[in-house]
This record gives structure tokens, C-alpha cells and sequence, in this order.
């Protein structure tokens, strides 16, 4: 009797499945019912996660599976990117960005059946001292929000909430970066609130994080906010977190396979796919082409490869 094939699925908690929720079993039905194994495990935190896809990366498995957010699929992702494992997506986060512009579904069961049918693309992934990004990164601006977000919801502030409390204090402190962009062998020097670096290029007319018409032209995208004045940065900030930002009246953009990044600063945060690292300076960005094996539908022009 042959063996059925075992995919590792990786959930995160705060997705809202545990490993007694109805949920759980629900998926390991589907699974089944498809002639797949899964072998689920459901972390409880960001370093679980990591510990949980290496464990998997370094296992007999071909596919590993993420569960929850873009931060849980970029942790999944970049412990497979760049070998023959195969990333599955169940997407069961606020956003879901990658999962959309690669237009898997967002239902529990239709992703499901998505992994269950195989079909497999390559797409780029950006890289940023080494660490890697599904969708974007960014200077400036966002992280800072992000972490004083992060601390208000420590103390017990919803998210929303503590978003737009993280926004007024940082931009009392009016932020600025003065950097030197070293883009395809050009430089050039700005002061901006706000740089932003997309894995491949986003749509230009109205700016929605989150909206790319591929994911392999083998580019990353480049955007660099105005300088203004603090109501116009207050309106900035609050289109960048609704993704709302405009081309030409709100940031210049440039597309390049490599960035380099200069500043004063010996160390800046660093946002990634909603996620906040402190790197050392200067940073240095590249995309790296095909490096992901992907799961899509089956009816994407882009799937051409089995993952079983």
C-alpha cells in the first residue's frame, strides 16, 4: 500500500484555530478527504512559528503550509526560500496581501483545496541584510508607528486605537531620514518621512499595499515620500496606514533590481511584511528572482509545476 503524501501545516493561534478548536479537525479533514496527510502544528507565538518552519524546512515533507498572516507566511517562507520546498498559504490574517496577488482563496476551504490541487509557480522574494520580505519593507515613517503601536496595545489599547495614538506621537517628534540611495548604480540623496521598498512593482495610479500585477518581474519597487509639513505628514501617515498613498503627488518611484541605503544613523527599524527588525546600516536590498515555490490555482498562467 503506498504511502499517502504528509504536508506540514504550520497555524498560527492568533488566527483564531487551536489545537482543540472544531477547526483543527475540520482541516484535517479536508486534507484527507483530498488524499493528503497534514501534519499540524500551531504555534503560540512569532518564534515558535520560526522554530516550527525550520523544523519543517530541515524535514522529509515537500510542503509546508502557512496558516495566519503575511507574517506568518513571510516567517514560513523564508525558511524554504531558495530550496524544493513548496509554500502553501492558508490565509487567515487582517490583510492577506501575498495570498491575494497571487489570487488564492481566502476561504479556509477553497485554500485548502488550492494545496490539495498542486500547481506550483516560482515567484522573487526581496532581501534585506539577509533577511527576506514576501511583499514590502520600509524606513522611516511605518516602523515607528509600528512599534509605538505595538507598546499602546502592550497597555491595553486595541489596535485601532493604539494605531492612531502610535500616529500622533510620532509625528510630534516631525521624523525625517536624510538618505543616500544607491539605486541600479545611481545616487541619490533625500530627506523623507517615509521610504518604501516593494517586492516587485505595486499599482501607481492609486496606491493600495497590497495590489501587485505580478510577483516575478524580478524588480523591486522603490518609493520615496515628499518632504512636507506636519498636517500634510499627518495626512501622509494616515493614507499610508489605510494604504491610500498617491504616485507623483505623494512619493517619487523608481523600479531596480538592487537598493542600497545610506544614512547617518549606525542603526534603523526596519519594517517587513508588517514585522519590525533593528538593522544595521547601510542597508542593502536585492530581489531575488524565482526564489519561492509557491502553491496557486490551477488556472493562473503562472502554474507550471506539481507539488507532489
Amino acid at each position: 500500500m503506498l504511502s499517502r503524501p504528509v504536508v506540514e501545516v504550520i497555524i498560527n493561534a492568533n488566527s483564531g484555530l487551536n489545537a482543540k478548536d472544531e477547526k483543527h479537525q475540520y482541516l484535517s479533514e479536508i486534507f484527507s478527504t483530498g488524499g493528503l496527510d497534514a501534519r499540524i502544528s500551531v504555534a503560540h507565538n512569532g518564534k515558535q512559528i520560526v522554530e516550527l518552519a525550520r523544523r519543517a524546512a530541515r524535514g522529509a515533507s515537500q510542503t509546508i503550509v502557512a496558516g495566519g498572516g503575511d507574517g506568518t507566511v513571510n516567517a514560513v517562507a523564508s525558511a524554504i526560500v531558495g530550496t524544493r520546498k513548496t509554500l502553501g498559504v492558508l490565509p487567515m490574517g487582517t490583510f492577506n496581501h501575498f495570498a491575494k496577488d497571487l489570487h488564492i482563496p481566502l476561504d479556509l476551504n477553497g485554500a485548502v483545496r488550492n494545496i490539495i490541487a498542486g500547481n506550483v509557480t516560482r515567484v522573487d522574494v526581496g532581501e534585506v541584510n539577509g533577511h527576506v520580505f514576501i511583499n514590502n519593507s520600509s524606513l522611516g515613517l511605518y516602523p515607528s508607528i509600528v512599534r509605538h503601536r505595538e507598546k499602546n496595545q502592550r497597555l491595553g489599547r486595541r489596535k485601532w486605537p493604539a494605531y492612531v495614538w502610535a500616529t500622533f506621537t510620532v509625528l510630534r517628534r516631525y521624523p525625517f531620514l536624510s538618505v543616500r540611495l544607491g539605486v541600479d548604480g545611481q545616487e541619490l540623496a533625500c530627506r523623507t518621512p517615509f521610504v518604501f521598498i516593494g517586492n516587485n512593482e505595486y499599482e501607481m495610479e492609486l496606491f493600495n499595499i497590497g495590489a501587485r500585477r505580478c510577483l516575478d518581474a524580478g524588480r523591486l519597487s522603490i518609493y520615496t515620500a515628499h518632504l512636507t509639513g506636519r498636517i500634510g505628514l499627518l495626512r501622509l501617515a494616515l493614507r499610508a496606514c489605510l494604504g491610500r498613498l498617491r504616485a507623483a503627488k505623494d512619493f517619487d518611484a523608481r523600479c531596480a533590481k538592487e537598493v542600497l541605503i545610506e544614512t547617518r544613523r549606525k542603526r534603523l527599524r526596519v519594517a517587513m511584511d508588517g514585522e519590525v527588525v533593528v538593522m544595521s546600516t547601510p542597508l542593502h536590498y536585492r530581489v531575488r528572482h524565482g526564489a519561492l515555490r509557491v502553491i496557486v490555482p490551477g488556472n493562473s498562467e503562472k502554474a507550471h509545476e506539481r507539488s507532489y
